[in-house]
């Protein structure tokens, strides 16, 4: 586990409900926080590496999804996930102020408010995957079913 100074809110959320984790760091001097260079940068394949994306739908609800990281987010299939109409993301300057994360370092853990969250069903696929630790700089290396455990998540398949 990570040195008490260094715990994100996510890491503490996870040892609250139990959940093993690992934590990993990486370098972010050159300002490579794209997903697939965090994904090279930590020695992982691009597939075991999830990025989080907020959207918001159609009813005006907030929906997460976690998709490997170069993927791209499926607007149809993630709509159909979510049971509404039409998704859309969320722009870049209301992410802090409803998540309480930032760009490039927005967990799926730990959110202001727990929103439904669908993790891409390939993630199922891996014996752990790799999320934002909810800093940019960090990530969480955990199993996919202890990440649908803790954020009340669901599968679809919604990359492509």
């Amino acid at each position: 586990m990570a040195k008490k100074e260094d715990k994100t809110n996510a890491m503490r959320l996870l040892e609250r409900a139990g959940v093993e984790y690992i934590p990993h760091t990486y370098d972010t001097k050159d300002g490579r926080i794209d997903a697939v260079s965090v994904a090279e940068k930590c020695g992982q394949d691009p597939c075991r590496l999830f990025k989080t994306l907020v959207t918001q739908g159609a009813d005006h609800g907030i929906y997460v999804f976690v998709i490997p990281a170069a993927g791209e987010l499926d607007l149809k299939a993630a709509a159909r996930a979510a049971g509404v109409k039409s998704i859309a993301m969320l722009p870049q300057a209301r992410l802090l102020p409803v998540t309480g994360y930032i760009h490039g370092g927005c967990s799926p853990v730990g959110m202001k408010k727990l929103f439904p969250t669908v993790v891409e069903e390939s993630a199922l696929a891996q014996n752990t995957i790799f999320v934002s630790a909810g800093r940019v700089g960090a990530q969480i290396e955990l199993p996919p079913a202890a990440l649908l455990k803790v954020t009340n998540g669901k599968t679809a398949h919604v990359a492509k």
